[in-house]
């Protein structure tokens, strides 16, 4: 039992190490595509410690859900990233690593931002907090298509159980996992404000989705924001990685013996992910705004297409 709960404990404290590194690769990756020499890798490090030690600047009319929304967001993504399998399936909290416990988790932390966005009445906050959620009505249900494809083909929304089943000879190859991959990829981007959907490194008042809703926030609370975002790039990355290519987790009795092998097979994925992601943002551009619902649509059919597949014939 101590075991368990220590290596539990491992993973809670892997993701939300790994999180502001993996962003830094991605922003060291675009900077090299670009022909710039781009900040250090370990930059969003020194970032969150430099605003922890700033002091919180607040608006007068601030109510307390300004003040509290940092903490809730940071906790409620960092709970949903330690769920994913990283590098071992069957850890001591994998009964609750269900994929639709972890969208409602991402979506009570989408719903506080945008509260606090529109708390303090600045219209940047407004805009920012209406154009999130008009994108989390699009990509929440494309996602929950996703989760039934998974659901259908594994018999399980766990997603133990479901690396499992992807790891069995069972699988193949099938139209309708390609499918959900891509949709997932395309709802991926969206809930993390990248490229094409939304630019993380712009603060242009017309484009801006996640940086409007915290253009108020600052010192400890803008760090708590900050790191949120890269946990949840992070788990969806995890995801991703956990569901359709899980080759290397370490699971069973000898699982012990496999987590150094786990953990250098889910660093491997990351690199992978990190070169992909830098690369793709770098060679496309940003979409007009009213173009989003189109993007996501296209997930909604994919998703629900492969659905459909596996109702037609399971070996699709």
């Amino acid at each position: 039992m101590i075991g368990d709960l220590l290596i539990q404990g491992a993973q809670m404290a892997l993701v939300l190490l790994l999180a502001p590194l993996f962003t830094g690769v991605v922003r060291k990756m675009k900077a090299r595509l670009q022909r710039r020499r781009g900040a250090p890798v370990l930059q969003p490090y020194r970032d969150l410690l430099r605003l922890l030690g700033k002091e919180v600047v607040l608006a007068d009319n601030a109510s307390w859900l300004f003040r509290t929304a940092p903490y809730l967001i940071f906790a409620l993504t960092w709970v949903a990233a330690a769920l994913v399998p990283t590098f071992a399936t069957g850890l001591l909290f994998s009964w609750s690593g269900d994929l639709i416990a972890i969208i409602a988790l991402l979506g009570a932390a989408r719903f506080l931002l945008a509260l606090a966005g529109m708390d303090v009445g600045t219209s940047f906050g407004g805009i920012g907090a209406s154009r999130e959620m008009m994108i989390a009505s699009l990509a929440e249900p494309a996602m929950l298509m996703i989760v039934i494809s998974l659901a259908l083909l594994a018999g399980s929304t766990q997603l133990s159980t479901i690396a499992a089943f992807m790891l069995s000879s069972a699988v193949g190859l099938r139209v309708s996992l390609a499918l959900a991959l891509i949709a997932f990829i395309i709802v991926a981007l969206a809930e993390n404000a990248r490229i094409p959907v939304d630019n993380p490194a712009t603060h242009l008042e017309l484009t801006m989705v996640h940086e409007a809703m915290v253009l108020e926030y600052s010192g400890r609370h803008l760090a708590m924001i900050e790191l949120a975002a890269a946990l949840k790039l992070l788990l969806t990355v995890s995801a991703i990685a956990c569901i359709f290519f899980p080759f290397g987790l370490a699971a069973g009795p000898d699982g012990l013996v496999r987590y150094p092998i786990g953990l250098a097979s889910y660093a491997a994925k990351l690199g992978v992910a990190a070169v992909l992601l830098g690369t793709f943002e770098t060679s496309i551009a940003k979409m007009r705004v009213f173009r989003v619902p189109g993007f996501l649509g296209a997930a909604l059919m994919l998703s629900l297409l492969a659905t459909l597949l596996l109702y037609v014939s399971r070996g699709l």
